[in-house]
C-alpha cells in the first residue's frame, strides 16, 4: 500500500515556507492524490476503518484536501461530515497564523459529536490544529487525527499532547525548521514563492 501512496505524490525539492510558518526543503502537490480515485479507494477504506475503531460518529476535514478526504470517509462509513473553512488574517505572522472554523450554520450540529479530523497529509499540522481548536470551541469531542500521509513527527506530538489517536496510512520522514533555525536560510537559498502554501 505504502508504495502506491508514494507514487501518487508529486514532490519537488527546494526551499519552502509552509502554511504553519515552518520552512522545509520538500514540497508535495497533494491534489495529485485525488486524481487517481480507483488507486486511492483502498487507502481511504483502510483509513476509514481505523478511524471508526476510535468511536468517531462524524468526520471533519479542513479545506481543501482534508474536506475531500472527509467526504470520501463519511460516505464510506455513513457518518456525519463537517468542513473547517480556512480564514487567513491580512498579515499572517509567526507559527500557525491561519485559522480554521466550522461554518456558523453547522456549529450547533457538531456539538457533542465524537469527531475524527482528517487531512490528505499532515506535516506541522496547521490545518488539523486549527480544526481541532474550533471543534473544541463548538463543544465537539475530537477523538482521532487521520491522514493518508503523515510527514515527520509533529502530528504524533500533537496527538499525544491532546490525548487523541493518530492514524496514517503512510509515514515519511520530513524536516521542518523554524525560520530562525532554517539551514537553507543560513545557506542563502532563496524561498520558493511560486508554490501555494500548505501544511
Amino acid at each position: 500500500m505504502a508504495e502506491t501512496i508514494r507514487a501518487l505524490l508529486a514532490g519537488r525539492r527546494g526551499h519552502f515556507q509552509m502554511e504553519s510558518g515552518y520552512h522545509s526543503e520538500w514540497w508535495f502537490e497533494l491534489g495529485s492524490l485525488f486524481e487517481h480515485p480507483d488507486e486511492l479507494r483502498p487507502f481511504v477504506s483502510e483509513l476509514a476503518r481505523r478511524l471508526l475503531s476510535h468511536g468517531a460518529d462524524a468526520v471533519c476535514g479542513p479545506l481543501m484536501g482534508g474536506a475531500k478526504l472527509a467526504e470520501l470517509i463519511a460516505s464510506e462509513l455513513g457518518i456525519g461530515c463537517f468542513v473547517a473553512e480556512r480564514s487567513e488574517t491580512p498579515e499572517p505572522a509567526g507559527l500557525f497564523p491561519i485559522k480554521y472554523r466550522i461554518p456558523a450554520a453547522r456549529r450547533q450540529e457538531v456539538r457533542g459529536r465524537s469527531v475524527a479530523i482528517v487531512d490528505d497529509a499532515i506535516s506541522a499540522g496547521s490545518a488539523v490544529r486549527g480544526a481541532y481548536a474550533d471543534l473544541v470551541a463548538c463543544g465537539a469531542r475530537p477523538v482521532a487525527l487521520g491522514a493518508l500521509v503523515v510527514f515527520g513527527d509533529a502530528a504524533a506530538r500533537f496527538a499525544a499532547e491532546t490525548g487523541i489517536a493518530l492514524e496514517g496510512i503512510e509515514r515519511m520522514p520530513f524536516d521542518l525548521w523554524l525560520p530562525a533555525d532554517c539551514l537553507l536560510c543560513s545557506a542563502g537559498v532563496a524561498l520558493d514563492t511560486v508554490a501555494a502554501r500548505a501544511g
